[in-house]
């Protein structure tokens, strides 16, 4: 019987990567086959040059690679067919399921291990006998592994269990539905089974389909399973039914990513076993050998390792940002977690305490919920609900419908779904026209309009959507931008060709590039302030962590960000080498920048309360229901270009101190509704928040007066006042949770300051009490001795005699002989 392939691809140089197309793998062939691949691939793999890419010039070398890989055709090695070709996870369509999964080895040195080791287990009695279907080499000559998937098993299951049979890392990027692989020329192509991308026997489809069914699955293994994880398939290569006696009771609570309360709670009692009781495990030098003794406690044990992982992301969370976490904790399940050992009692004492404690707060929960039943209300003034129920997060403000005549032209291109992420992104590069312009604030403290917009949306979501009026917004600039690099070009150019002759031209004045590149050095970055003459810098970041560029030495991306939107600030650098820059200026830096929720929350989980989030203007984008249609942009076109040309000569006529009276009472309004809300709320983080959202909310105000002619709308009151609450809810649902249990482990060690230990004890006391002292004070059993010992040797005490019998100080008693209460 003749095999069926067909494979979801998109066969195009730089393809839509939203699009996908379904054919049968001649197509597939094609691709990989053509000359024009192969040379794509050895430019990318440093094998022949790129045109115009300096091969001394390292980053550009790495740049033009990966802007190269990026313009590969790519397929989805998940499923044939997608709805409406559109490569989607929910567009994924079930019955075109392919039952197969690709291996991703990052690593180069475990490539050439891990081919043998697939071969190997290709051939072993076990699971993954018979189950290799592709190996090929990446672009970048690491390694991506076909496999079948064995019945019953979900992608990330079967993912996981090979991973830790190949003794690779486990990446969970490569479990998504409509995960895509760019696609390399036909001699990287190592081995290929005739069923790679084949439609499987109908009598073997419905086989799987009714394993994943009768777990609780949909046909293609998505869901939450009824029925847990097919652990005797993880734990070597047997296909006996193995007993799991890993303790259960820790599946399926909570959301996703977040660990459950009896988790936490063992994880605690965990610390107290291993001797760690007091201590800051969370040290940097002391946390890995921390982390492995608990582990080794029991906590191994009573948790799977993904919930191992929830756990240390908020008990640990400085050091779950470290890769040696994350490694150490894999290589612990995969050497040490054998579900077939018997628990010992201390396990299974701890595990029962903590259900015990857990279901404890589950009541106080409970009670707590009922006696506020009418606990959930709406304050008009804020838009902002606070509920004390378990429902889903609230929907986010709607947008006015009547907006300002600027606003209202800049989206009129954009679907619906995006209007308000697009109605944010509009201030940044508007701003950064402005001028030797600004604008007195109701503290009579006189800004510029720095405005920065970070976008925090999902996955596939639609964050692109910004890109088009940013680019029409821009244009005027970028114009300009281009002939002064130019200039810098060939300014360049001639220094490179006269070497260190006198003759040479100095750097070329007036040289304002104002759009700088989001990989740009912090020396660049320096010099590109100063050479702007007092004009704002901007850039567009389609990934956050693209500001790692501007690190420097700890973590300076973060200090520009508050900088640049604090007044008067100074930046720059010292250097002794001629050529070295060596300036001192303000930084006046406008950015936009896009990423899914989560990659923003870990990149600002480190400065939660150091000011960078509350100097940016978040917003989002909502997530659509499943199968519903496609949004429609209009067209960008030149009568789009025409309308906005007046707003942009405004901007960038304006000069001076501008006095806005409409925007300074509306954010005098704001500010006591936000004050308001505060007072009811009782909300720190929600207040401290709320003060410099109105300052960008007044920022903003202040711009559209500018761009109008300095003529006020009445719809810019409304459209500010609901911008402020869109900015406060984005940072309260994405990060207000954060900041309190940043703010509340902060407080615990802030609440009380140095004090007299001696006058806080009896005029006569024992070793138990001078140990009781210092435990209540956050301070290590171990410095008791040596305490005493130096106030007994300072004169501050004595030892009590006993019939003259020398004792240890443990079973001593002590008389105070400085700041005695008898004396007080």
């Amino acid at each position: 019987m003749e095999i069926v392939h067909v494979v979801a691809i998109n066969p195009y140089r730089k393809g839509n990567k939203g699009k996908v197309f379904s054919y049968n793998i001649d197509a597939y062939d094609k691709v990989i086959g053509s000359k024009e691949i192969k040379k794509m691939i050895q430019q990318i793999r440093g094998e022949l040059p790129i045109d115009g890419v300096d091969l001394n010039d390292a980053q550009a070398v790495k740049k033009a690679q990966e802007r190269l890989k990026s313009e590969l055709p790519f397929f989805c090695p998940h499923y044939g067919m997608f709805k409406n070709n559109v490569r989607r996870q929910e567009n994924a369509m079930p019955e075109s399921f392919l039952f197969q999964t690709i291996i991703d080895v990052d690593d180069k040195e475990y490539v050439e291990k891990a081919i043998e080791k697939a071969r190997e287990l290709n051939c072993s009695s076990g699971i993954w006998n018979g189950s290799l279907l592709h190996l090929c080499y990446s672009a970048r000559k690491k390694l991506h592994i076909g496999i079948r998937m064995p019945v019953g098993m979900t992608i990330e299951e079967t993912q996981k269990a090979y991973c830790e049979a190949l003794g690779v890392p486990y990446d969970e990027s490569c479990i998504t539905p409509e995960r895509m692989i760019f696609l390399t020329d036909k001699d990287s192509e190592i081995y290929r089974s005739k069923m790679w991308c084949a439609v499987m026997p109908e009598s073997e489809i419905q086989a799987r389909r009714k394993a994943f069914l009768d777990r609780g699955l949909t046909v293609d293994g998505r869901g939450d399973a009824k029925v847990n994880s097919l652990q005797f398939t993880v734990n070597g290569n047997s296909n006996d039914n193995v007993q799991n006696n890993r303790l259960s009771g820790n599946h399926g609570s909570g959301e996703l990513g977040e660990a459950s309360e009896k988790n936490l709670i063992a994880f605690d009692l965990f610390v107290q076993s291993a001797g760690l009781e007091g201590m800051a495990i969370d040290t940097v030098g002391s946390r890995h050998s921390s982390l492995l003794a608990i582990m080794s406690a029991g906590a191994s044990r009573v948790m799977s390792e993904e919930e191992l992982m929830k756990v240390v992301r908020t008990k640990m969370p400085s050091y779950y940002q470290e890769d040696d976490c994350h490694q150490l904790i894999h290589d612990f399940y995969a050497k040490y977690a054998d579900s077939c050992k018997p628990m010992s009692r201390d396990v299974i004492r701890v595990n029962a305490l903590a259900e015990q404690k857990a279901n404890e707060v589950k009541s106080e929960e409970r009670r707590v919920k009922n006696s506020n039943a009418d606990g959930n209300y709406t304050v008009q003034s804020s838009n902002l609900q606070v509920q004390s129920s378990d429902e889903d997060y609230p929907e986010p403000p709607a947008m006015p419908e009547k907006l300002p005549k600027l606003v209202e032209l800049l989206i009129s291109r954009t679907p619906e779904i995006y209007k308000p992420a697009v109605a944010h992104a509009i201030f940044p590069p508007l701003a950064t026209h402005l001028w030797q312009t600004s604008f007195r604030y109701i503290d009579n403290v006189v800004h510029e309009a720095t405005l920065s917009t970070c976008l925090l949306a999902g996955t596939g979501a639609g964050k692109s959507s910004v890109d088009k009026p940013i680019r029409y917004i821009m244009e005027d600039i970028r114009k300009r931008d281009a002939e002064n690099l130019k200039r810098e070009k060939e300014w360049k150019e001639e220094v490179t060709r006269k070497g260190a002759n006198k003759d040479t031209r100095k750097r070329p004045d007036n040289l304002v590039i104002q759009e700088i590149d989001a990989d740009m050095t912090s020396p660049a970055f320096v010099m590109r302030t100063a050479e702007a003459q007092g004009r704002f810098l901007y850039t567009s970041l389609n990934e956050l962590d693209q500001f790692d560029a501007l690190r420097g030495s700890g973590n300076q991306q973060f200090r520009i960000m508050c900088l640049a939107f604090d007044p008067f600030n100074l930046f720059g650098q010292q250097r002794v080498g001629v050529q070295s820059v060596t300036e001192r200026v303000t930084i006046r830096f406008n950015w936009n920048a896009s990423t899914t929720i989560q990659k923003g929350q870990r990149y600002f989980s480190k400065v939660l309360t150091d000011g960078p989030i509350s100097r940016i203007n978040f917003c989002t984008i909502p997530e659509r229901e499943i199968g519903d249609e496609m949004p429609v942009y209009g067209d960008y076109d030149d009568a789009y270009r025409e309308a906005l040309k007046p707003y942009i000569e405004n901007l960038n006529n304006a000069r001076g101190l501008i006095d806005c009276p409409e925007a300074f009472q509306l954010a005098l309004k704001l500010k006591d509704e936000n004050a308001e809300f505060s007072r009811l709320s009782q909300d720190r983080v929600y207040e401290n928040l709320s003060f410099r959202a109105n300052v960008i909310a007044y920022l903003k105000a202040c711009v559209l007066y500018v761009a109008n002619g300095c003529k006020w709308e009445p719809e810019i009151d409304e459209f500010i006042r609901w911008s402020e609450r869109y900015d406060l809810y984005c940072k309260m649902r994405f990060f207000g949770d954060a900041i309190k249990r940043a703010n509340d482990t902060g407080e615990k060690s802030s609440k009380r300051g140095p004090s007299n230990m001696l006058m806080q004890l009896p005029d006569e006391f024992t070793y138990q009490q001078v140990i009781d002292l210092r435990v209540a004070r956050g301070m290590d059993k171990k410095g008791t001795s040596r305490m005493l010992g130096n106030w007994k040797e300072r004169h501050y005490i004595k030892v009590k005699d006993s019939n003259s019998v020398p004792q240890k100080f443990s079973s001593s008693v002590f008389i105070k002989l400085k700041f005695r209460k008898e004396n007080s």
